[in-house]
């Protein structure tokens, strides 16, 4: 499998890091990992629900410095019109 695609999201308020990592796995094949960074202190309860309702795979979530780092499994199908929150 290939390493993980890596998304700066550093800098964006909500929802924008959520609406990006939604639009960024759409663009992407099946079971592909995406490592996203961000800044916004909603991420880390933000990003997890949007996997858990996308069904999406959460492998990791990190806190940095920063903010928090997530690696995420893209679904093997992606879920039409959701709501992102």
């Amino acid at each position: 499998m290939a390493p993980p695609l890596h998304y700066d999201l550093k800098g964006l308020k909500c929802p924008l890091p959520v609406l990006k990592t939604r639009k960024k796995l759409a663009q992407l094949a099946p079971r592909a990992e995406l490592q996203i960074e961000t800044t916004d202190p909603l991420a880390g309860i933000d990003i997890p629900h949007f996997c858990d309702q996308e069904g999406h795979a959460l492998l990791s979530t990190e806190r940095t410095d920063t903010g928090h780092r997530f690696l995420i499994r893209r679904a093997d199908e992606l879920k039409a019109d959701t709501d992102p929150f």
